[in-house]
Formats: C-alpha cells, sequence, structure tokens
C-alpha cells in the first residue's frame, strides 16, 4: 500500500501465520479456544470466539490444561488434567524458545505473531546495509531473535526481569548467543526518552505495548494516555533512512484505523508505505479467522 492522504480510505489487512508445524489453532468459541503448542493441548479463555465451538466436548476434555479465569481482569489458575513438564520447547523457522504454564493465561509465545516475525527478518535482510532494531515491551524475545537472525544489531527492553532472563534463554536455545542482542529491563518510555538525549537511532522499530502495565521502578502504562507520547518520542530515535517500524495492541478499545493514523503521524515526512489491519489466527476445526490483536507498520520503499 502506497502512502494515502488523510481523506483516503486505506485497505485494511488480515495477517495469518500458516507456516506453523508445531502450533495449531484446533477450535474455539463458547469464549475459549483450544490450541496445539507441541504435543501439548490447551485451553484457554478467548472473548472474541463468540460463536459455538466446532468440534466436540470430547475434543476438549483431552486437552492437558484449562486456564479457570476468576473475576478479576487478569486474574485466574491453570487447570492441569493431564501430567505436563515444568517447561518445554517449540520451533518456528529456526527459532526456538521455551514454554510454561504462567500466573497468567500465558505461555511464553503470542503464535500470531509469527507473520509479524517473518516480516521483520524480511526488512532487515531486504535493508542491503547495517540495521539497528529496536524492541520494546519485548516479552520473551522471538521479534528480537528474529530480527538479530536476519542480521540486525538489537536491543530489548522489557520491565520484567523474569521475561528477560527467558529471552536470554531463548536465545542460548536458538543458538544465537552470539548475535548482538542487548538485554535491558527498563521502563519503555523512559528509556527512548534517555536514547533520545544520547542521540541514540535505530532504524527499526517493534513496539507491542499492553493496555496496562507497570515499569520496573513502579511507572504506570496506559495505552490511551502514553501511546501518543511513545510514539512522539520513538520518531526522535528514528535514523535519517529509517527501515521499518511495526506496532501491534491487544485488548484495547481501538480499531486498526486509530493505529493507521497514529503511524502516518509518526512517519510524516519518511519515504515508505504504511498498512494496518488485524493480526489473525486460522482456526483448523471449521476455518474460521480469529482475531487476537491490530496492528499498523510501516517500511522503506
Amino acid at each position: 500500500m502506497a502512502n494515502q492522504s488523510q481523506n483516503s480510505l486505506p485497505n485494511l489487512l488480515l495477517l495469518s501465520s500458516p507456516e506453523w508445524k508445531d502450533y495449531a489453532l484446533l477450535d474455539s468459541g463458547g469464549g475459549m479456544k483450544m490450541e496445539q503448542f507441541g504435543p501439548y493441548r490447551l485451553v484457554r479463555p478467548e472473548a472474541e470466539a463468540i460463536w459455538k465451538p466446532a468440534l466436540p466436548d470430547k475434543e476438549w476434555a483431552a486437552a492437558a490444561a484449562e486456564f479457570q479465569p476468576s473475576s478479576e481482569e487478569n486474574g485466574g489458575h491453570w487447570q492441569v488434567r493431564k501430567p505436563m513438564p515444568e517447561h518445554w520447547s517449540m520451533e518456528y523457522h529456526g527459532l526456538k524458545f521455551y514454554l510454561q504454564l504462567s500466573a497468567s493465561r500465558h505461555v511464553g509465545v503470542f503464535p500470531e505473531q509469527a507473520s509479524g516475525w517473518d516480516w521483520i527478518a524480511q526488512q532487515v535482510q531486504k535493508a542491503n546495509r547495517p540495521v539497528r532494531v529496536l524492541n520494546l515491551f519485548g516479552y520473551t524475545g522471538l521479534a528480537s531473535l528474529a530480527a538479530a537472525q536476519a542480521g540486525a544489531q538489537v536491543t530489548h527492553v522489557d520491565a520484567s526481569r523474569k521475561v528477560i532472563s527467558w529471552a536470554r534463554d531463548n536465545q542460548g536455545l536458538s543458538n544465537l548467543a552470539e548475535k548482538p542482542i542487548r538485554w535491558i529491563i527498563d521502563d519503555a518510555l523512559k528509556f527512548v526518552e534517555r536514547e533520545a538525549r544520547r542521540s541514540a537511532e535505530y532504524d527499526g522499530l517493534i513496539l507491542d505495548p499492553p493496555k496496562f502495565g507497570r515499569g520496573p521502578k513502579g511507572e504506570v502504562w496506559e495505552f490511551y494516555k502514553l501511546i501518543p507520547t511513545l510514539l512522539q518520542a520513538c520518531r526522535q530515535i528514528l535514523s535519517d533512512r529509517p527501515r521499518f517500524v511495526l506496532l501491534t495492541a491487544y485488548a484495547v478499545k481501538a480499531s486498526a484505523l486509530t493505529l493507521y493514523y497514529a503511524m502516518q503521524e509518526m512517519m510524516a515526512g519518511c519515504i515508505g508505505q504504511t498498512s494496518a489491519g488485524e493480526i489473525v489466527l486460522d482456526e483448523k476445526s471449521a476455518g474460521r479467522h480469529l482475531s487476537t490483536a491490530i496492528f499498523a507498520r510501516w517500511n522503506e520503499s
């Protein structure tokens, strides 16, 4: 999609990740989703799945574990039905990583983001020049590893010491220990503002901000309140010839258009193209597309 005027209607995309070999969305419905993570079948809440499941109850009952949500927004616990190890590993396009049942419903990977990892790798490879990438809210590091695997020099920022350690373990498991990745425990906005004062520059930006979160020193992150400030700060650390920017958002009351126009504003004056849309999982049982997040991305023309 070429750059468009503010008055034009952008084409919105649906991005899926069909090249998984050891992950699958088996079925969804009734506010739940059933997924295959390597050898283990898991059931987790999914508010978007307002339809009925396509598979019979016995298939759902065969899951190794199910996350039981509580009345709190992020509360709940795992009900383990079959023996499972503390952690296990999976692979995608040469990236290897650990999974485990965490205190939340998450397991250490968002499989739908694989399309983003592929796109990031393509942008780095097509640059045909050294590329410095900053990954904010980087979680367990798969996007950072994809960029490093493709040849980028990466700075990975997350507020959680635990997930930074998890990401470093994934780096070793993926045989990428020699790749140049800086692992930083910090508040994303504060880090970017300090980088701007230091006149640091990056050619690629990856942003996956949560709806709400806290930095390592208790800093409060609220998406709607702070995302404009963060994007403005990020613009200050882009190089004279930026290669790409990828922004995703989960569980926020926003549309892909919201991110599209925010990205257009951020990248005004840069020669490139912007696209936006929804990130989906392809369901095996009934062929439905389960929307999990929205995104906007920009890349150099």
